[in-house]
């Protein structure tokens, strides 16, 4: 999983910040000119439609996909029917299109390097005695283990431990 683009995940409970460091992270590695992209898995339904809309309509009428394409993006949903599995992060990778980096929140199970993000408020365990694909810990208090650590709060560093990972030059700071 992989072989072909640099994949990093994001680990932890909801609650604990994943969104808003990866929203943090992404400008580093843009301004670094590396190419990001990201996969989000999501725990309930979710739709990226307009109820009403043509192409929600459309999928309402009964398509299995619909795609919406402009001259500044385009976008495919595909529904799935109750004989189809969720598809697994491999899947979902080869769908994606080359890049640089490719970052991946939630898939707490997968089998890639990730980031565990950590708040004590938040009242669940760590994840990382559990993980050996954990490579890090971001939290808002120190942790007594092996493993690099970072302060949920300095998005520069983590982004340069990223980058490092990878082998990708030094984030640009400014």
């Amino acid at each position: 999983m992989g072989d072909m683009m640099n994949v990093f995940g994001f680990a932890g409970f909801s609650g604990s910040g994943k969104t808003t460091l990866i929203e943090r992270l992404i400008p580093f590695f843009v301004r670094s000119g590396i190419r990001v992209s990201l996969i989000k898995h999501a725990h309930h339904n979710f739709d990226i439609d307009v109820p009403g809309k043509d192409s929600w309509r459309h999928r309402q009428a009964g398509c299995t996909e619909v795609m919406i394409s402009s001259s500044s993006r385009w976008a495919i949903m595909h529904e799935l029917d109750s004989s189809e599995q969720e598809p697994g992060l491999a899947v979902q990778l080869s769908r994606m299109s080359p890049v640089d980096l490719i970052l991946v929140e939630g898939y707490k199970i997968e089998s890639i390097p990730k980031l565990e993000i950590w708040r004590p408020e938040v009242g669940k365990p760590l994840l990382y005695p559990d993980d050996p694909h954990i490579v890090a810990i971001a939290s808002t208090r120190s942790i007594s283990c092996d493993l690099p650590q970072f302060d949920l709060n300095e998005p520069i560093k983590i982004a340069g431990f990223i980058m490092q990972y990878f082998g990708f030059t030094e984030p640009v700071y400014a």
